[in-house]
């Protein structure tokens, strides 16, 4: 987590989270967001994913859980991520 800081006005700078998606470094600005919250925070910080991307977080254990669109995700505790084109089958 990155901690609050104050400007030179000692006006307090807004909190940010570090996450890691596809080994990159990405910052969101609430402890607890969506999966496509995620995910768009990763595209706007130049990580090379779509938003039609499926998204997966690692347990500690190192398994990959799956993370919807709109399932939240708490990133004080799940900070990797993976986002991978859905399979295309036709």
């Amino acid at each position: 987590m990155t901690e609050m800081a104050t400007t030179h006005e000692g006006e307090e700078m807004a909190k940010s989270w570090e996450i890691s998606v596809n080994r990159k470094p990405v910052a969101v600005g609430e402890p607890v967001v969506t999966g496509l919250q995620v995910k768009e925070a990763a595209i706007d910080q130049g990580v090379n994913i779509g938003l039609d991307f499926q998204l997966a977080a690692v347990d500690n254990d190192g398994k990959h859980r799956i993370i919807g669109d709109l399932d939240k995700v708490d990133v004080r505790e799940d900070k990797t991520f993976f986002a991978t084109a859905g399979d295309d089958n036709s």
